[in-house]
Formats: structure tokens, C-alpha cells, sequence
């Protein structure tokens, strides 16, 4: 009888054990898809059961899932809107997408739904971190002239597309060069800034911008002539990576201090402990650590 009673608990165990196990199988198997309204304001989520294993096969389904016309009718596919994909690569951990002209034909708002439809999807692909779309080889500019870059699903507000153009005041702490650009004074900004844009990016760019005129005594630190190639954050580290105009110096300010005015003012940002700068992607040799963190000896008082 005992024999017989552990064999039945054994095979409910083992039973328990399967279930659990096609659970969490099923769990895993199960994407979300992101759909665009027909309105065009608003992206809509789908799960889809994924039936490939390795990630190039789940890259070439997900695809082939944003380029059919979902079962609700009153959604779009992201991929077939007007435009064609012209190639999709899958390395180190990034997708690329080439697509054709067409897509700039797109409203602003409706490119930037596409986009979010995109990254939302392939980036729950595992080790797929981000995704950058090209327009026939060139590199892909918004509607303001800002070149898009590298993508995340954080760069992306998960909400209706009516926020997309929404706008929110901010006051942020921007740190300057002082007339002998040796040190770094510290000036507030209150501004309006698309909720569609990171903090972060924001912040780098007001420091592109430079002094506002308002404050006499501070002087840009960053060379005008900067362009941001891409910000993006993760695990409180800030990632930001410039062009090579960055390391021409303006108002003798030295790279240093032009590297703590971008550092101490994104650490100002309660997200971002660190920061680290990249010159088209790579550390220069010249500079002096990886990642940098707050650094207020270079800091000065304005003086009144």
C-alpha cells in the first residue's frame, strides 16, 4: 500500500512538473506584436505564439508578422504601409533595417508610430538590444533634422499616438564654461521639450545650444558644430555617442571640461549615475576614463 500511495504521488509530482514546464514553454513562446490604427494615432498590441527557435528564424517571423494585415481590420501593419524593406540584418545584438524612400513620404507623427511599432516588437527578441533603420543605405533623420540613430523600446512612450506631439515644461541644470573655459558654472533651463524625446537627449542638446543669453558669465563648453549620433540609458549608465566635432574645442575650453559639462549635467538627471562618451561609436584613446561620474572640483560659483 505505501509502495503503491508513493508511486501516485510521484506521478502527480511528475504531472505538476510537465504542466509547469509547458507553461513556462508557452510563456516564452508568446510575442507581442504592435499594430498601427487606421487613424494613424495610436499603435494597438497583438500576441502572436512564436513557432521559430533561433533568433534569426523569430527575427524573419516577427518581420513577416509587422508586413500582414492584422485580423482586426481597423489596424495597419507597420511594414506595409506604402514603404518596402529592402533588407534586415540581425548582429551583435542590433537590427538594422534598410528601407526605400517612400517611408519619408510618411506624416512625422505616423513615421515615428511605425518606428515605435518596430522597436517594440524585434527587441523582445533575447539579445536584441537595439534597432536602427537606414532609408535606401543613408542614415535616417527625423522631421526635425535630428538624425535618429540607435533605438530602444524606452526611447518610446507606450501610450496613444495623440502624445507623440505633446509638449511638457521641464527645469533641468546645465553646466557651462566660464570665460577662461578652465571651469564649469552651473545655470538652470526651464523649457518645453517633446515627451517623445529622452530627457537625456534633451539635456545634451541645450548643451549643444549653448548659453541662452539670459545668465551673463557662462559660455558654451560644447562645440556647436556637435551632432548626437544616439543617447540611450540602461542601468544608470548614460551612453553617448557623438561625432568627431566634439573634440574641437571652443573658447579654450579643454576636452575635459567639455566632457564633465555633458557629464555633470545628465548625473543631474535622477536616473543616470554614470555617463560614458563615444565618438562614432568608439572611446577615443585620449580621453581619460570609460565612464565618468560626477565631478563638481571643476565647478565655479557664478559671480555676481
Amino acid at each position: 500500500m505505501k509502495k503503491l500511495l508513493f508511486m501516485l504521488l510521484a506521478a502527480l509530482l511528475l504531472t505538476g512538473l510537465t504542466s509547469c514546464s509547458q507553461e513556462s514553454e508557452e510563456e516564452q513562446n508568446l510575442f507581442e506584436v504592435y499594430y498601427i490604427s487606421n487613424s494613424e494615432t495610436k499603435v494597438e498590441v497583438h500576441e502572436h505564439e512564436m513557432a521559430a527557435q533561433t533568433r534569426r528564424q523569430q527575427l524573419d517571423e516577427l518581420i513577416e508578422c509587422l508586413s500582414a494585415m492584422p485580423e482586426k481590420l481597423e489596424y495597419k501593419a507597420p511594414l506595409a504601409m506604402g514603404f518596402q524593406v529592402l533588407s534586415v540584418q540581425l548582429k551583435d545584438g542590433r537590427v538594422s533595417l534598410d528601407v526605400d524612400a517612400a517611408y519619408k513620404d510618411l506624416p512625422a507623427t505616423t513615421q515615428v508610430l511605425v518606428r515605435a511599432a518596430i522597436v517594440h516588437t524585434l527587441t523582445q527578441i533575447k539579445d536584441v538590444n537595439y534597432v536602427v533603420i537606414t532609408v535606401e543605405g543613408n542614415q535616417l533623420f527625423d522631421n526635425a533634422g535630428e538624425l535618429v540613430g540607435l533605438m530602444n523600446a524606452d526611447q518610446f512612450i507606450h501610450n496613444d499616438g495623440n502624445e507623440i506631439n505633446t509638449y511638457e515644461q521641464v527645469r533641468v541644470k546645465l553646466y557651462f564654461a566660464n570665460e577662461s573655459g578652465d571651469k564649469l558654472i552651473a545655470a538652470y533651463r526651464e523649457k518645453h521639450y517633446s515627451t517623445n524625446t529622452p530627457l537625456e537627449r534633451f539635456v545634451i542638446e541645450e548643451l549643444i545650444a549653448g548659453p541662452s543669453g539670459q545668465v551673463e558669465g557662462i559660455y558654451p563648453s560644447v562645440n556647436p558644430e556637435t551632432k548626437i549620433m544616439s543617447v540611450m540609458t540602461k542601468d544608470g549608465i548614460c551612453y553617448v555617442n557623438l561625432d568627431s566635432s566634439f573634440l574641437t574645442v571652443v573658447n579654450n575650453v579643454s576636452t575635459e571640461v567639455a566632457i564633465y559639462s555633458i557629464v555633470n549635467s545628465l548625473v543631474e538627471l535622477s536616473n543616470i549615475n554614470k555617463v560614458q562618451i563615444l565618438i562614432n561609436g568608439e572611446v577615443p584613446a585620449s580621453f581619460n576614463s570609460t565612464t565618468y561620474e560626477r565631478n563638481l572640483d571643476c565647478v565655479i560659483a557664478l559671480e555676481q
